[in-house]
């Protein structure tokens, strides 16, 4: 079922629509709507408990029970988090002792004695085949009678919800932001958009949509309502039969084509028809596409229309008997002679595709001629490329420095990672200076006109959202690459997953790695407790639902990496299950409580992408001891079944170290730009004056108090930084 518009808006702005009724005596309803969210690490901004408090009791309690709802399943409170050991973190048993205990029970059991006793002279046992392995031994409310009310703390986690507009005000306001992005959203960035789109057919609509997977959703939702489409390449129209037949519109992966009816098959054919007539250069897309545009043809039957000549000739170039040249099959031609010069000056009429090319023009280059040929291209077009590729080539020339490293790290769009050698040789050190200077000019000239920014310093390490494709949904989460401090003596972090339709066990588990990231130990089901911390317990299926936990003491950490991962051992992939997701929670030693307390969860993330193993985050201690959190957001392809932590040691700490050895741009980038331009920049964590009219301001959460004109960038809209 599809979300409310309502818990649309609440779960991108953490702002509650404002709700309407009649007046009344509301405070008590709303102070202890208040109340119940601080439970769950959230409270209502002044504005909004003042605006709830003037309504009747009803609008309350009505807007309390949607909005807990909401809140609750964002930070993963929505189900219940039992353990195997029921009264973890204590007491978890040694491992091997642990294993004995099963053992012994399965013997004293006249229904599995015989079977364990052959797989003893056999000298091998499986754990699954124990009756009292793997399976809860104790119910949900068992478990939480024998755990100790958490202690508040000072350093618990708690997010304010600010009072919007009415739902159409928010609701508008959100899609223009999402279909107005620079950068591609995730997978549900992408449902919420065109749940988005098909409320605000006829309403206000952004001056330009960017990304061409967003126009896709869109044109879908326009579709279904009737209204005209937004199509200006062959691509555009390939992107909308993917959307239509449930397929990936990234045309990354292939998509099944099914039979579509006959109105949709004409719209896509009269687009097609459309597009080629207005410019019938457009027909050397086709080739980038073609298998994908011959299985389309075979669904919409373009000989049926001969009223659209154009579209008929798309399918005819796909299958090869008409002949329309790639623009990427004639730059290679060009390279492949060695002909850089010439390459250049065709891809001048193609700017992004020559930044995307810069790297490589420069490495084929043999000459400076030809150098300095590829560095004034980029020069004179760089005015007309995106913000979001001027920032990549950035942030890629600055990793670019100095020898090559002997690992490079391939992650694909969806989060799928994989490490190989790098055998790119250097770039030239002259120009690749000169492209830096050219493009931190450019990126300076298109920032926004600010006066005054005022930064929260736990968000100058947040890395620019360049792309939001592999980043999941959740709460806290942030972009690939960036970091955010870790606070608290104990560290914990859970997985929880449930079946769909078939036995399901994931494993979480805790690889810990020295500065050479070399392994110092590991936490799993196979090593259930170590100095460093303690594991809930091996669950190996879910029809109802399960969690595993991993429990740390920060100060007895031996290493300076901890890698959490989610193996599936067996069973339904991430994308498969009912639901899965991933989070960590930090709290102080003293406040005991239960394994699970949401008002400790520092970040929740849902565990949605290719591959068997997750690598959600890392954490690492710097110099000084202290350690931060940087965001991974990786899929290792894996095996079929049975991975485990011993099994990916190596691959897991080349690809950590290719993430944590890169430098990304960040906010603090962009802030010392504007700095550099005359804007005035202050460091704000929220405390003390509230500085006096509008300002621009970029931190973690949003702030109560300040001027009603300020601009607010938050985890939310960060993509708002990226310049067009």
């Amino acid at each position: 079922m599809r979300d409310t518009l309502e818990q649309i808006v609440l779960r991108h702005t953490h702002r509650i629509p404002r709700p309407i009724g009649p007046a009344g005596p509301g405070e008590g309803a709303a102070r202890q709507f208040d109340a119940a969210l601080m439970s769950v690490g959230f409270k209502l901004s002044a504005a909004a408990l003042e605006h709830l408090s003037a309504l009747s009791e009803r609008v309350v309690v009505d807007t309390a029970v949607r909005t807990l709802a909401t809140v609750r399943e964002l930070v993963g409170d929505h189900v219940g988090h039992n353990v195997y050991f029921i009264d973890f973190p204590a007491n978890v048993p040694d491992t091997l002792d642990f294993w004995k205990r099963c053992i012994d029970r399965a013997l004293a059991d006249e229904s599995s004695r015989a079977g364990t006793l052959r797989q003893l002279i056999d000298g091998v046992v499986d754990l699954l085949s124990l009756p009292s392995y793997g399976r809860y031994a104790h119910t949900y409310a068992e478990m939480l009678a024998v755990h100790d009310e958490l202690i508040p703390a000072a350093g618990d986690r708690l997010t304010v919800l600010g009072l919007g507009g009415s739902v159409a005000e928010e609701a508008t306001a959100l899609y223009l932001g999402l279909a107005g992005s620079s950068t591609p959203l995730g997978d549900d960035g992408l449902r919420d958009l065109e749940v988005l789109a098909g409320h605000q057919v006829a309403g206000p609509q952004p001056e330009s949509i960017p990304v061409r997977e967003n126009r896709a959703v869109i044109n879908r939702a326009r579709l279904r309502a009737g209204a005209d489409l937004l199509l200006d390449t062959v691509t555009d129209v390939l992107r909308l039969a993917c959307a239509l037949c449930e397929g990936d519109v990234t045309l990354q992966e292939p998509t099944r084509f099914r039979a579509l009816p006959r109105p949709a098959r004409r719209a896509l054919l009269a687009g097609l028809d459309a597009v080629i007539a207005g410019s019938p250069a457009k027909l050397a897309d086709v080739s980038a596409h073609r298998e994908a545009f011959k299985r389309l043809g075979e669904r919409l039957h373009p000989h049926e229309y001969p009223r659209w000549p154009h579209a008929a000739d798309v399918f005819a170039v796909a299958r090869g008997e008409k002949r329309a040249p790639s623009f990427e099959g004639r730059v290679e031609e060009l390279l492949g002679a060695g002909d850089v010069t010439g390459a250049v000056r065709l891809l001048r009429s193609a700017p992004g595709r020559l930044f995307r090319s810069a790297d490589r023009l420069l490495r084929t280059a043999r000459t400076q001629e030809e150098r300095d040929v590829v560095v004034a291209a980029a020069e004179e077009v760089v005015g007309e490329v995106s913000g979001r590729v001027v920032l990549s080539l950035r942030e890629h020339l600055h990793n670019r420095a100095g020898a090559r490293a002997a690992h490079r790290v391939f992650v694909g769009r969806r989060g799928r990672a994989w490490a190989g050698d790098d055998t790119r040789p250097p770039l030239p050190p002259k120009e690749r200076e000169r492209l830096i200077f050219v493009l931190d000019d450019e990126i300076r000239r298109r920032l926004p006109p600010v006066d005054r920014l005022l930064i929260d310093p736990d968000a100058l390490d947040v890395a620019l959202p360049l792309s939001g494709k592999a980043t999941a949904s959740g709460l806290g989460v942030l972009p690939r690459g960036s970091y955010s401090a870790v606070d608290g003596e104990l560290l914990r972090f859970f997985v929880y997953w449930k079946e769909a339709r078939h036995r399901t066990d994931y494993d979480l588990s805790a690889l810990l790695l020295d500065a050479r990231y070399e392994t110092v130990t590991w936490l799993s089901y196979t090593a259930l407790a170590d100095v460093e911390g303690e594991h809930s317990g091996d669950v190996t299926e879910a029809p109802e639902g399960a969690s595993e936990f991993i429990n740390l003491r920060l100060d007895a950490v031996r290493g300076t990496f901890i890698v959490p991962q989610v193996n599936i051992y067996s069973g339904e992939g991430f994308e498969d299950v009912e639901e899965s997701f991933f989070g960590f929670m930090l709290r102080e030693s003293e406040q005991a409580g239960r394994p699970f307390e949401p008002r400790t969860v520092r970040m929740k993330s849902d565990l949605r992408g290719p591959g068997r193993v997750a690598l959600p985050l890392a954490f690492a201690r710097d110099d000084d001891g202290r350690w931060r959190a940087q965001w991974l957001h990786l899929y290792l392809r894996g095996h079929p079944a049975a991975n485990r932590v011993e099994g990916n040691q190596a691959s897991v700490a080349t690809l950590v170290r290719g993430i944590v050895e890169r430098e990304y741009l960040t906010v603090g980038y962009l802030a010392g730009l504007l700095a550099g331009r005359g804007t005035i920049v202050t460091e704000w964590d929220g405390t003390g004056a509230v500085p006096d009219g509008p300002v621009t301001y970029v931190g973690l959460e949003r702030p109560e108090g300040l001027h009603p004109d300020s601009r607010i960038v938050t985890p939310g809209n960060l993509r708002d930084l990226i310049p067009e």
